[in-house]
């Protein structure tokens, strides 16, 4: 017995361990992005989508995904107040992004300065029942991550002093929404029925390919109480799913077959425009 007190103690010890370990992941799933309640709450958050996988033709022009759930356990008074709200994002794949700065010099714009920002979304779309500031504090919007102002844009490297570390913010932000491919609407989330609700966003033509992320969160007078997650995947497919899948797998033979198709389309547009 007193040589198994120790390997039972060992075991314990290694199983609160895992536990600790897997936390982290287990606050994740829920697609709080790690923000907890703050409060014992009654209320559950349940959603689904119009489609869970979107295709990509050589003619998509964009696609419009209805995000849809319900409230359970609500309290009718709050709910007859409008105590209740919903934020809604669609969050693209994430990859680093490098936004540069031209300079004149000597009369000829140059890119002078840049900075890259790392794991930022390709694509992310915002839908709420009200001003994203109405609904919580800014800083908790902010602890959250939520919405474009508050994406957490980290730099990669060394960014010398960190003066310029706005600018390049701003401007990640600017080109994004002039681009289209970063959005939010105010007032795209609306209840249908005492505690149903639902919001449309808009795919743009050029909606990256990968898994996004659909993500919805409940708040109550201010406080957040819940929040699901859902995935959505957006494939190519057709002739645009082969080239991808040549480009990625074989680069080397797509790389060859790229070169022929552009050395047989000059031969014969220099035969067909030869001047005899």
């Amino acid at each position: 017995m007193r040589a198994f007190a120790p390997k039972l103690r060992s075991l314990c010890a290694g199983l609160l361990l895992a536990f600790a370990s897997a936390a982290p992941a287990l606050a994740q799933a829920d697609g709080s992005g790690g923000a907890q309640p703050s409060g014992d709450f009654t209320e559950q958050l349940e959603i689904g989508i119009s489609t869970d996988e979107i295709s990509i033709t050589s003619d998509f022009r964009g696609a419009d995904l209805t995000i849809f759930g319900a409230i359970e356990g609500f309290d009718e008074r709050l709910l007859a107040q409008g105590k209740y709200n919903i934020v809604t994002v669609l969050e693209g794949p994430k990859d680093n992004a490098t936004v540069r700065k031209k300079e004149r010099v000597f009369g000829i714009w140059v890119n002078r300065y840049s900075m890259t920002f790392e794991l930022v979304p390709e694509s992310y779309s915002l839908a709420t029942t009200r001003d994203i500031n109405q609904i919580a504090p800014p800083q908790d919007i902010a602890n959250m991550g939520i919405g474009v102002d508050h994406m957490r844009l980290i730099p990669t490297g060394f960014v010398g002093n960190g003066s310029n570390l706005t600018e390049f913010r701003d401007a990640f932000r600017r080109i994004r929404e002039q681009s289209g491919v970063y959005e939010r609407d105010p007032g795209g989330v609306q209840f249908i029925s005492s505690s149903l609700f639902k919001a449309s966003i808009r795919l743009p033509a050029d909606v990256p390919n990968g898994i996004h992320l659909v993500r919805a969160y409940l708040f109550r007078d201010g406080t957040f109480v819940a929040a699901k997650a859902l995935p959505l995947r957006v494939v190519k497919t057709g002739l645009e799913e082969a080239i991808t899948r040549a480009a990625h797998e074989q680069p080397f033979f797509y790389g060859v077959f790229a070169v022929l198709i552009a050395v047989i389309t000059g031969w014969g547009a220099s035969l067909l425009f030869r001047r005899d």
